[in-house]
């Protein structure tokens, strides 16, 4: 299990991950946009987003650093960008922590599926910290 950082940008986050890429000399990172992700009828996809960056990530310094646009329409707070995001192989293991961080917390998006992760689910704790939860079986996206 890892806890790693996870950086939210407003529609700048392409820059900033090429701009730390080349500042700490790390491999050119695989950028996954809004776009690219499978299309949901119920849910389509706003023109403006489809170019945002969904995800990406950066090994620095030994540390996993994932980044991503806020979609449009989302809170954006420079300085309050930053959640924690904790992957484990171990999905009891997920859904026990995420069960003791929403005691008395909010709920962003409840434990689930989705095309990424078996068991996916983001969580702002009694103390104002976000968090997400992901479950990783090996077979990682990018």
């Amino acid at each position: 299990m890892s806890v790693d950082v996870y950086l939210n940008f407003n529609g700048n986050c392409r820059e900033a991950v090429e701009f730390y890429a080349e500042v700490f000399g790390t491999e050119e990172p695989k950028i996954m946009t809004f776009g690219e992700t499978p299309p949901n009828p119920e849910y389509p996809l706003p023109e403006e987003a489809k170019n945002l960056v969904m995800h990406t990530r950066l090994n620095i310094q030994g540390s996993n650093v994932m980044f991503s646009d806020v979609f449009p329409g989302m809170a954006f707070i420079a300085g309050n960008n930053i959640s924690l995001a904790v992957v484990s192989e171990d999905q009891d293991e997920i859904k026990s922590i995420f069960g003791k961080l929403k005691e008395g917390g909010k709920v962003g998006m409840d434990l689930q599926e989705t095309f990424w992760s078996k068991c996916y689910g983001q969580v702002t704790d009694k103390f104002g910290i976000e968090w997400q939860l992901n479950y990783d079986n090996g077979e990682v996206f990018m």
